[in-house]
């Protein structure tokens, strides 16, 4: 039997709140405004589970709803995930267009939303879009893929992307019970064909050779291109750095935004191996010189060419802007990161609520730990 009554809930207005016993609690606001929450513990772990309002959810209904959920956790399942099948699980479909919807506002143009509409209804829709989301396996995903990964290698990547951003999407709001299998997905499909064009790019798995490689002799433009490449910066952002834009105590690199693409300051989360680098640069530092990657002629950054360059004596077929892509490559095949902290990372357009999250927050910290580990495979750790 539990402690409170039906009068007593009634009766209640001091904010705070009231035990009924289990784990069910009424929760009075100082507005006046009174919710049901149920308290489970498991583990070691609590969670808050909201039962609905007191004014439409009864006492009696409050307890059968809290039992519910205690049973859920006692059989090792997701109250919320139950929750929501309980009222229905959307389909692939239904839940891209939630995605969709939810995503509008962080986008530049429509443009980018058309796009990302037209490839999920051309490619994806026609074979997996009728499927709720929490039925849809591995296996699945691979099928849709397989159908453009060696004829449109370009467009497959992209849809892949898209596919598991729907399928986290679902996962983080109570849909599905486990994450988009994506990187097992890329492994059960054959190697694409090399990038032809302008940025060609290094396969990843190829990037911690050609570090060492890079490391056998020392100069400036083999500084900059191992900082380039630790950094996941632009050929540009990194040649025309100078020594005050470091703050080597707080392990940052902080670019004005006059030097940024999108005209927006960014902020580098730097590794111990690209603050070798600069501390290296520093000890080779000629007279008061600005730049830390200097040329040949006073104090002038090292030209676009002279990378280029440096990739063809090195007898590789890639550009530099290219290991942009086999970052980000590595980081959608190889780990779990967001594609926001990789976007974050590559100084790519975002909302001014997004960037401010990444200055100054939790996204910074990420994208902190997203560059260790990039640092880390690039030594081959």
């Amino acid at each position: 039997m539990g402690k409170l009554s039906r009068t007593g809930v009634a009766a209640a207005t001091r904010p705070g709140k009231l035990h009924d016993g289990d784990g069910l609690m009424l929760v009075v606001q100082p507005s006046g405004s009174k919710s049901w929450v149920c308290r489970v513990q498991k583990n070691g772990l609590r969670h808050d589970f909201g039962l609905g309002s007191a004014k439409k959810v009864s006492l009696k209904l409050a307890r059968e709803r809290a039992q519910e959920i205690r049973t859920w956790v006692e059989m090792g399942l997701d109250p919320a995930f139950e929750r929501h099948k309980a009222q229905g699980i959307p389909t692939f479909k239904e839940t891209s267009l939630k995605v969709l919807e939810a995503y509008r506002k962080t986008w530049r143009n429509e443009k980018h939303e058309q796009q990302w509409l037209r490839t999920l209804e051309m490619y994806v829709f026609p074979m997996i879009g009728h499927i709720q989301v929490n039925a849809i396996t591995g296996p699945m995903i691979r099928h849709v893929l397989a159908e453009i990964w060696l004829s449109k290698p370009e467009t497959a990547r992209r849809v892949r992307q898209r596919i598991g951003t729907v399928l986290d999407w679902a996962y983080a709001s109570g849909y599905r019970q486990s994450e988009a299998p994506m990187r097992a997905i890329t492994k059960g499909l054959p190697k694409q064909p090399k990038k032809e064009g302008h940025f060609s790019a290094m396969p990843y798995p190829d990037v911690p050779a050609f570090m060492v490689k890079l490391r056998q002799r020392e100069s400036f433009s083999r500084f900059a291109l191992a900082f380039a490449i630790l950094t996941a910066a632009r050929s540009g952002e990194v040649r025309g750095a100078t020594w005050d834009e470091f703050d080597l105590e707080a392990k940052l690199w902080i670019i004005p935004k006059q030097r940024m693409k999108a005209n927006r300051e960014h902020v580098v989360p730097l590794t111990k191996p690209a603050i070798r680098i600069i501390e290296r640069c520093q000890e080779l530092r000629i007279a008061r010189r600005s730049v830390v990657f200097p040329g040949i002629r006073g104090d002038k950054p090292l030209s676009d060419m002279t990378l280029t360059k440096l990739l063809k004596e090195m007898k590789e077929p890639f550009t530099v802007h290219g290991f942009r892509s086999a970052f980000r490559d590595w980081v959608s095949e190889e780990t779990q990161y967001q594609g926001e902290v990789a976007e974050a990372a590559l100084a790519h357009m975002v909302t001014n609520k997004t960037e401010a999250a990444y200055r100054r927050g939790n996204l910074l910290e990420k994208r902190r730990s997203l560059m260790e580990d990039w640092a880390k495979f690039c030594s081959g750790g």
